[in-house]
């Protein structure tokens, strides 16, 4: 479902992810859709606000807070808008119709370049299976070439 409001309160979505914070990102593993997600420490941030209860002004206002610097409701908007996209909400966000479509460009142009490091991002991988994962063979199985063998060495055609 998608919703079209300004006083949307988004909210991350929980179920069926595997979190892991580092030191300067999110690492979010998809269990429905064997997807992994990092998020920069903006879009942590912005995932972390959306509890269903804050509206996109009072989430850019506690990053302002926590940033300790000017943040846009407009770079709110953008987090939103790949979190949504990558399924980390419960509901997908669109934008209302007076509000014009964003890009990263468009954001980057209105803050500043000295900001771009504080731009969002979401970047996504589909990350296989276990069982799709193992595909090697083991020692003293049967081989034609080397990248068959889980240690890479196919001799006389028997992985060793």
């Amino acid at each position: 479902m998608t919703k079209k409001t300004e006083q949307f309160a988004p909210k991350a979505r929980k179920e069926g992810l595997v979190v892991q914070q580092l030191a300067d990102e999110v690492l979010v593993y998809d269990q429905e859709r064997f997807k992994a997600h990092c998020l920069n420490h903006t879009a942590a941030l912005v995932w972390k606000h959306c509890d269903g209860k804050k509206t996109t002004s009072e989430i850019a206002q506690a990053l302002r807070h926590e940033a300790g610097s000017p943040v846009d409701e407009e770079l709110v908007w953008l987090a939103l808008s790949q979190l949504g996209k990558s399924r980390l909400l419960t509901e997908r966000v669109m934008m209302s119709e007076g509000q014009a479509r964003i890009s990263r460009r468009e954001v980057m142009r209105r803050v500043g370049i000295a900001a771009a490091v504080a731009l969002p991002v979401v970047t996504s991988i589909v990350a296989p299976r276990a069982a799709q994962a193992i595909n090697c063979r083991t020692t003293g199985q049967m081989c034609t070439t080397g990248p068959q063998c889980c240690s890479t060495v196919c001799n006389a055609g028997v992985c060793t």
